[in-house]
């Protein structure tokens, strides 16, 4: 059982403040959307899901790793430490940065801006920025406190997962447009996007739990083979999206233009972040093959 000793300086510690203003400002935010009446769409409600979600999730899951940090216990936990708080860092940075962006432009109501939804996109764009300042607080520590995830092929695993988790609201919204004559692309762009979910939050829970020993593959054979598979399946799911485009046509409206449009977006960054890291993997393999 370790002993807690706990100084002055460990409450004004660059961590400590970041932390404890991410606890804040996402609490502020669901809080604030929360009190507040939305409309019956379809269209606000998946959107309104999503950011509450998101800012639910790194509430919950900051506030443990605040707990935690505080009171020393996390060398108790089996889980790789360096590495979780960097995950945790980065893709907060990317997620409250992306309900920064959805939530002002596709929930709020622009027709009668109320106090408390400004106030809340506010403590969102905060939130973006805390999580920003821990990332480059943890990058900048000393080498033997950094893990894999504060490495380049790290911050790209996280990418990857960030763009799989951001294209669940666009997808979720046109099986509900059901839009004609694309019912496949939509189920073929689902099983892809699904499946690297899937690659993205194995791969995750391999390096969190420090499992890569006991992978039958080679670890860095193992991450080069679920690159590939990313980068086909995505290559895949960025064409069906720029078809979409090339169909859309002034008869469509401006939410499905917007949907299409927001795919593709995503689509195409988590593609050249599977490529960039597929190139990194064949690196590494080639590199090692001449030791």
């Amino acid at each position: 059982m370790p002993v807690i000793v706990l100084e002055a300086k460990d409450f004004t510690s660059p961590l400590f403040l970041v932390r404890t203003l991410e606890v804040l400002t996402t609490c502020t935010a669901f809080s604030l959307v929360a009190s507040v009446e939305h409309s019956n769409g379809t269209w606000n409600r998946t959107f309104r899901i999503f950011c509450m979600f998101i800012w639910c999730f790194f509430f919950t899951i900051t506030l443990l790793i605040h707990i935690l940090s505080i009171i020393q216990f996390h060398s108790l936990i089996r889980v790789s430490w360096k590495n979780l708080t960097m995950t945790v860092a980065v893709l907060g940075a990317l997620m409250t940065f992306s309900t920064s962006v959805i939530f002002p432009w596709m929930v709020m109501d622009h027709k009668g801006e109320l106090p408390r939804p400004v106030a809340a996109a506010v403590a969102s764009g905060l939130t973006f920025l805390a999580y920003t300042s821990e990332s480059i607080v943890l990058r900048t520590q000393a080498h033997e406190q950094r893990g894999y995830m504060s490495t380049m092929p790290g911050l790209l695993k996280i990418i990857q997962l960030w763009g799989g988790c951001m294209i669940i609201p666009p997808v979720v919204e046109m099986v509900h447009e059901l839009l004609n004559g694309v019912a496949w692309q939509l189920s073929v762009s689902g099983v892809s996007y699904g499946v690297c979910i899937l690659m993205s939050l194995i791969t995750l829970v391999v390096i969190l739990g420090d499992f890569a020993g006991r992978c039958l593959l080679p670890f860095d054979r193992f991450l080069a083979g679920f690159s590939l598979i990313g980068v086909l399946l995505y290559m895949l799911a960025t064409v069906i999206c720029f078809t979409k485009i090339l169909q859309l046509n002034e008869n469509k409206n401006a939410i499905t233009q917007q949907l299409v449009i927001m795919e593709t977006v995503i689509s195409s960054i988590t593609l050249l972040a599977y490529t960039v890291d597929l190139a990194f993997s064949i690196k590494l393999l080639c590199d090692r093959g001449r030791m």
